[in-house]
């Protein structure tokens, strides 16, 4: 690497960068060979999916905690202590 300071200007550029790997002929792959895309959905992310799609949020639950964090009664030191020790468990 070569500094010269705010003065210098340097000439015109390839558009290629001199990093890029070499890119050879592609292998020939046989049509039965290509590996399929494939997506995995944790248990979770499907429980919410599946929430959503049958309606199943409890919203008079999800009204009740919202007024709860708004008074700012929501977060306890009992709720505090049990996320901290899932937390504990999950990365411990």
């Amino acid at each position: 690497m070569h500094i010269h300071g705010t003065t210098h200007i340097h000439g015109p550029q390839g558009i290629n960068a001199p990093h890029a790997p070499f890119r050879g002929q592609p292998t020939q792959q046989s049509p039965g060979a290509r590996s399929a895309d494939r997506v995995d959905i944790s248990p979770a992310a499907e429980a919410a999916v599946q929430a959503t799609e049958t309606g199943e949020v409890r919203q008079d639950l999800v009204n009740q905690i919202r007024a709860q964090i708004a008074a700012g009664t929501y977060e306890t030191p009992a709720k505090m202590d049990a996320a901290l020790e899932r937390l504990l468990d999950e990365i411990g």
